[in-house]
């Protein structure tokens, strides 16, 4: 086949860039899942509205290094972790340190997608519990939340320090059963399913809920118990940490769901495999030194760059709601989104607006984000370890390549993922201790940038000093909260496990 198969021009309109969109939307399906749905409301319950501006930072800041990676990658048609293994370094058998670096820290982080599939199968045992023991516990939970949410309504409600789980009996092993058939139905998938089948599921699943959850938020500011002062809101970008004892606490888990929320490490590193999977590589052709491919690759980097920024645009506009309503419902309540009771007490959010539909209503949304977050969590750490395969296979003489090997490992993370659950059931837990430790690739993904920016950025796609500043910005920013993260909360908990 010709190299230049598939090469084609960038379109140039607003209607056709949008039909050439798609990356953006994928990883947006992933953040909005573990990120905005778990970690953003459970900061938002912690602190109330006093961290909103660190959550929209978070949101903002990580698009330039995104697109400057993005753009190293899809103008020479090198994956992540090829493009990764070019900075300075060691190297160990061959391969470089990022290699084994990010092996560590998918290691570390894989508790995370144990935590995800627990919630979706949180979320199918409540709506269908399968044994009676589950829907014993059910009740249980749904009567001590449904209690705390109408004692805000009644005026007599008292913030709590203890989660519920005290009081409860044990739930039994509904949510296991829910979350073994998940994880064979994205097993399924992962190794029937292509590119497209991917990005529709997900773009229809965070669509829904996420506009279910908007018009939420604005139906609760009718409600004059619930409503949100403007006195909230200026507490929220006042760049203050909340006061008292539990400020330093509630920083931590900002700066953790910092490391999660909108493009995190794992999504600097799993776009540009998405933006190869779409076809922009392709689309542009081999790099030569002719007019005519300068031309096509700024028009396909323009096409990137709204991608990039209008999803953005979506994740921290959804972002900012989920945090909202943590802060509104759950703080207000005394309810911290932890263990067993994590999706029925995000259901409270709901409640008041939907009553005693928002049960059902918040079921059906959390199990689509939920859903999709796993999806295409398993299918971009399926990309990256079938990368890792064909490094590993290079370096020793061997010939596999990653197409081969991807349906086969996406067919068994998920798998691996419900093992996660069985040694390790408590979600919230997961999902933050794997945001913490993924912080330890922000710093090297920071260099990463600047350094593809000055060292390997062709001229032609130059996008000027304003866009400099932007990436230098961000990639200070990154670096300076992964190091920290690092220094003094995943060191910390490591220490603690041992």
């Amino acid at each position: 086949m010709s190299d230049n198969a598939g090469i084609r021009e960038a379109p140039k309109t607003f209607t056709g860039i949008l039909k050439e969109l798609g990356p953006g939307l994928i990883v947006t399906g992933s953040i909005v899942g573990s990120g905005e749905l778990i970690a953003t409301t459970l900061t938002g319950a912690k602190a109330g509205f006093w961290l909103m501006w660190l959550i929209i930072i978070g949101c903002v800041i990580k698009v330039f290094a995104q697109l400057e990676i993005g753009k190293f990658t899809i103008s020479t048609s090198r994956t992540s972790l090829q493009g990764l293994s070019m900075i300075p370094g060691p190297k160990a058998m061959g391969v470089h340190w990022f290699v084994w670096m990010w092996l560590i820290t998918f290691v570390i982080a894989w508790g995370q997608f144990g935590g995800i599939v627990a919630a979706v199968g949180q979320a199918f045992s409540i709506s269908a519990p399968i044994t009676e023991q589950g829907r014993i516990y059910n009740e249980a939970a749904d009567v001590l939340v449904s209690q705390k949410i109408a004692m805000v309504s009644e005026g007599t409600a008292v913030v709590a320090e203890s989660a519920p789980s005290s009081v409860l009996p044990d739930p039994g092993p509904d949510v296991a059963i829910w979350a073994f058939m998940i994880a064979i139905l994205t097993s399924y998938l992962l190794y029937k399913g292509s590119y497209k089948l991917i990005e529709k599921i997900v773009v229809g699943l965070v669509a829904s809920f996420t506009l279910l959850a908007i018009a939420n938020f604005f139906m609760l500011q009718l409600n004059a118990t619930w409503a949100i002062s403007w006195a909230e809101i200026g507490k929220g970008l006042s760049f203050n940490l909340p006061p008292g004892d539990s400020g330093k606490a509630s920083l931590y888990t900002a700066l953790a769901t910092f490391g999660i929320i909108g493009v995190g490490a794992g999504e600097l590193i799993f776009y540009p495999y998405w933006c190869l999977e779409k076809g922009y590589a392709k689309y542009i052709g081999p790099k030569d030194d002719s007019e005519e491919w300068g031309i096509r690759a700024k028009g396909w980097m323009r096409v990137m760059r709204w991608d990039a920024w209008l999803s953005m645009v979506v994740y921290t506009f959804s972002t900012v709601v989920f945090y909202l309503l943590g802060a509104t419902v759950l703080h207000r309540a005394g309810l911290v989104p932890e263990g067993n009771e994590l999706i029925r007490t995000l259901s409270s959010m709901f409640e008041p607006v939907f009553g005693q539909y928002a049960v059902g209503l918040f079921l059906v949304g959390s199990i689509f984000v939920l859903y999709s977050t796993f999806l295409v969590g398993m299918g971009s750490n399926a990309l990256v370890f079938a990368d890792v395969v064909e490094i590993f296979s290079r370096h020793r003489g061997g010939s596999l390549s990653r197409h081969k090997v991807r349906p086969w490992v996406g067919m068994a993370l998920p798998l691996l993922s419900f093992s996660m659950l069985l040694l390790f059931p408590e979600p919230t837990t997961l999902i933050l201790l794997a945001g913490a430790s993924l912080t330890l690739l922000l710093p090297v993904l920071a260099f990463s940038a600047v350094y593809f920016r000055y060292k390997f950025s062709d001229s032609r796609l130059h996008s000027g000093i304003l866009w400099d500043i932007g990436l230098w910005i961000s990639s200070v920013a990154l670096f300076g909260v992964g190091m920290w993260l690092v220094l003094t909360v995943l060191v910390p908990r490591l220490a603690g496990l041992f």
